[in-house]
């Protein structure tokens, strides 16, 4: 007797409702979680946020419009982190409902909306935490590219390639990696024999036209910004053995982020116990060679080109991040199935993807109460708020002026920079890491705080500090307690004031009025 679960026939009835389910609950998970239980903000968020708060053109991280969207929703949400947290959720139910779309043009509805559940076995182990950046904000972007691509090259409507040149401007805004993209998606068009066919009418021409225009300046500032990542070391191309092992640990990186995706994979067929049972069977027109060639293409290709570029640029990661190189993971992976996909161990399944989209963010949220007590330290666990207090009101005091400038080891000062009420400027000063916004001039000129994590009771500042600012004297260290300390220390920080200088001339009485 053929028994079919609730949500597989939800899954055969109404795809989009399923795939709207599954998005909101994972956006919710990961909006209550750093909310409620994360005491500081996860990965770069601090640090996102103060280049962001000085809306600059450009820094050492990148393009600035992830910067500026970061500051925005941190300043809409009233200064609270709720804001972040929620952009980031929305940049990822926006790349899951952009990617059903496109697989619904290409596989149908019923297989567009697994090859999106599939993905939640990628997330659970790339974008497991509402770490806001230019990772994440690309993943729409990306995702809607492809999606008017499909629109423009192979249902050939006019009107999309309007939209693809806006989202493009809009992802060179926001990460190197739209270079990449711009790249691969010439090349196919040129490469492949349908999507030159596009090429007869001139809206592609336009488009591309438009594109060069925006990318001329764009790599100008690149160059004369003494920030790109044209200036930073590449690898000896001669050097091949390092070069071909490195790369390989990239791809393997990647490998390793799709690991929830093969589980789904082989639970869906039936391994490793398989069984001969009548099972659902969820089945999709077939598809020509042209759509394949796309979702292979746009698949495999980033990825290769992206951590092969990282290695060259001699980067830790792929380039652009992890998350918008896999986005099309999950599609690949059903087109590939075939056009009949038997649900074998519908309970298992439905067990494993369940367990994928609840256990990472409760883990997650586990980890702040355990692993403290297993003398395990948390980024999360620091207290920027109070931090931020603390150093603010106590420069205001012996200055009279609220605090402008924080600087320093750079997460620290940025985690102040965040909680303190004035919302000070990060000065960075370590290459090819610098702050445009924030010159040592200034510095002496309007006083900051120089912040530093320390095991030394006395405060003994850094080498390097101490070499800028000759005159720098240390502060006794100040103790800060986590919101749960277990059997860790408490957080300790190095902290000096400089003052800023003051250039009125000191006028003595005269003797009448004395």
């Amino acid at each position: 007797m053929l028994y079919v679960s609730i949500l597989v026939e939800l899954l055969r009835s109404r795809p989009a409702l399923a795939v709207w389910l599954a998005a909101i609950v994972q956006a919710l998970l990961w909006l209550l979680v750093p909310t409620l239980f994360y005491a500081s903000p996860p990965g770069d968020v601090p640090l996102v946020l103060a280049i962001g708060h000085e809306f600059q053109l450009g820094s050492f991280l990148g393009p600035p419009l992830a910067f500026w969207m970061g500051e925005l929703a941190f300043d809409l949400a009233g200064h609270h982190l709720i804001g972040v947290y929620a952009l980031s959720q929305a940049c990822v139910v926006t790349t899951y409902w952009t990617v059903f779309l496109l697989g619904r043009a290409i596989v149908g509805a019923q297989h567009a909306a697994l090859a999106v559940l599939l993905m939640v076995g990628i997330a659970a182990f790339t974008v497991p935490t509402p770490d806001f950046g230019p990772a994440i904000l690309a993943m729409p972007l990306w995702a809607m590219i492809l999606l008017h691509y499909w629109r423009a090259v192979a249902e050939q409507q006019r009107a999309y390639w309007l939209p693809l040149v806006i989202e493009t401007g809009l992802l060179l805004l926001t990460t190197y990696l739209g270079l990449l993209l711009i790249a691969i998606l010439v090349g196919f068009t040129l490469a492949n024999e349908r999507a030159r066919t596009s090429l007869k009418s001139y809206d592609p021409l336009l488009a591309l036209a438009i594109v060069t225009i925006l990318i001329g300046p764009f790599i100008a500032w690149l160059i004369h910004s003494g920030i790109a990542p044209l200036r930073f070391p590449v690898r000896a191309i001669t050097a091949l053995g390092g070069n071909v092992f490195a790369w390989l640990q990239r791809l393997g990186l990647l490998l390793a982020a799709h690991a929830g995706l093969v589980v789904l994979a082989g639970l869906v067929a039936g391994w490793p116990w398989p069984r001969h049972e009548p099972s659902p069977i969820i089945v999709r027109r077939s598809i020509d060679p042209f759509a394949r060639q796309f979702v292979y293409f746009f698949a495999l290709l980033p990825a290769l080109v992206g951590s092969f570029v990282a290695v060259m640029l001699g980067w830790a990661g792929p380039m652009g991040g992890i998350a918008p190189l896999v986005i099309l993971s999950g599609l690949a992976v059903i087109v590939a199935a075939g056009d009949a996909i038997t649900l074998t161990r519908q309970h298992i399944v439905i067990a494993a993807w369940f367990g994928l989209l609840i256990i990472p963010p409760v883990m997650a949220a586990c980890s702040v109460f355990v692993l403290p007590w297993l003398s395990s330290d948390l980024r999360i666990a620091q207290p920027f708020e109070a931090m931020g207090q603390f150093f603010s009101e106590n420069f205001e005091r012996r200055t009279g002026a609220p605090l402008k400038i924080v600087g320093g080891d750079l997460r620290t000062a940025a985690l102040v920079a965040l909680g303190a009420p004035s919302r000070p400027s990060v000065f960075i000063d370590a290459a090819p890491q610098r702050s445009p916004w924030v010159s040592v001039d200034a510095v002496r000129t309007k006083g900051a705080v120089l912040v530093w994590p320390t095991s030394d009771r006395a405060g003994t500042p850094p080498p390097g500090m101490a070499e800028r600012f000759p005159q720098l004297v240390p502060e006794v260290p100040r103790i800060f307690a986590r919101r749960v300390q277990g059997t860790l220390p408490l957080v300790l920080i190095g902290w000096a004031v400089i003052r800023p200088k003051t250039d009125e001339p000191i006028v003595l009485p005269r003797p009448e009025d004395r």
